[in-house]
């Protein structure tokens, strides 16, 4: 008899707990989500959050809040958000530097691949090549010539280890087959800032951060790293028609929520963020930074985890072969 009531007892316990659940499920989120950009305020992958976090809180009913925590390429936002609560609270945006960092990093606090949940992505950006203003090459062609005749002296900036800046500079010299002088800075605005300042020659960069800039001459461009020449930048080469064959960089952004967050959380960030890369408000702001967002398919939690495990073999080489690490 005590063995029957103690069984009712641990099933009406289950059933309570089901019941909690469920009903927990279908009112996420009740409180404020803090979206870590594991970058500096001001740089290219935190205006995308920005944008993307002010359309998610319209959607959801509850504000989405960007929180920074920049070092290490990336990796202590990221190392941050893998050890949070997994309760659907907080969740990551992060560049393609998810992917590298898995080989740039001797040591990472994190396993890059089974430390998260995927969300979705969110965002593919272009990069430019560009220069100090009155930097002497004229077009890219003339550019290579001159940084290899004078590797010694010619200056590339980029925003750290990891960063986009690093990683496209990085590919540059291996197309180029040069070696140049690397100058790291703690983020892209100070790399920026010294650019136009002109104290460094060169910086390859997301559009997010180089668009104004070319747009208002006070810095030089030579080439974007898409496919095709952008719209807000139609009198600016692809690197490709310049003479770079196969020279294609984007930087891919992404979502992720800590390992064992509950699906249905995963299920609404991801639907939620399907919504923001349809707001008109983010398209157009997207346009004008010389992107577009992800398409439905792609903000996905299994086209997030496909893209990552690709990234991830198709950098290692780039990266072992460069011997660029971090410890």
């Amino acid at each position: 008899m005590k063995t029957l009531k103690a069984m009712l007892g641990m099933t009406a316990l289950a059933a309570v707990s089901l019941i909690a659940v469920s009903a927990s499920a279908q009112t996420y989120p009740e409180r404020t989500i803090t979206m870590v950009v594991p970058f500096s305020a001001g740089g290219p992958t935190d205006t995308v959050a920005r944008l993307v976090a002010e359309s998610m809180s319209k959607d959801l009913g509850q504000q989405v809040v960007v929180e920074n925590v920049g070092g290490a390429g990336g990796t202590l936002g990221a190392g941050r958000v893998a050890q949070a609560e997994a309760d659907g609270y907080t969740v990551l945006l992060h560049h393609i530097g998810m992917a590298t960092s898995a080989t740039l990093y001797r040591k990472l606090a994190y396993d890059t691949l089974n430390a998260f949940e995927y969300v979705g992505l969110v965002t593919e950006v272009p990069m430019t090549i560009v220069a100090r203003k009155d930097f002497e090459p004229t077009d890219i062609k003339s550019l290579i010539d001159y940084v290899k005749a004078n590797k010694d002296k010619v200056t590339v900036a980029n925003a750290g280890i990891g960063a986009a800046s690093h990683l496209c500079g990085m590919m540059f010299m291996s197309a180029i087959e040069t070696p140049l002088v690397t100058v790291p800075y703690k983020g892209t605005g100070p790399a920026m800032t010294d650019l136009l300042g002109g104290q460094v020659d060169i910086m390859c960069d997301q559009t997010t951060n180089t668009t104004k800039q070319i747009k208002g001459g006070t810095i030089k461009a030579y080439a974007v790293t898409s496919p095709e020449r952008l719209p807000v930048l139609p009198d600016v080469p692809t690197a490709i028609e310049s003479g770079l064959a196969d020279f294609q960089v984007g930087i891919w952004h992404g979502v992720y929520a800590p390992k064992g967050t509950p699906t249905e959380a995963v299920e609404r960030l991801s639907k939620s963020l399907q919504v923001a890369l349809k707001d008109e408000n983010v398209v157009a702001r997207f346009a004008e930074l010389g992107t577009e967002p992800s398409s439905q398919e792609d903000a996905t939690p299994a086209a997030l985890k496909a893209k990552l495990e690709s990234e991830i073999a198709r950098w290692k080489p780039v990266i072992e072969a460069a011997g660029q690490y971090a410890d």
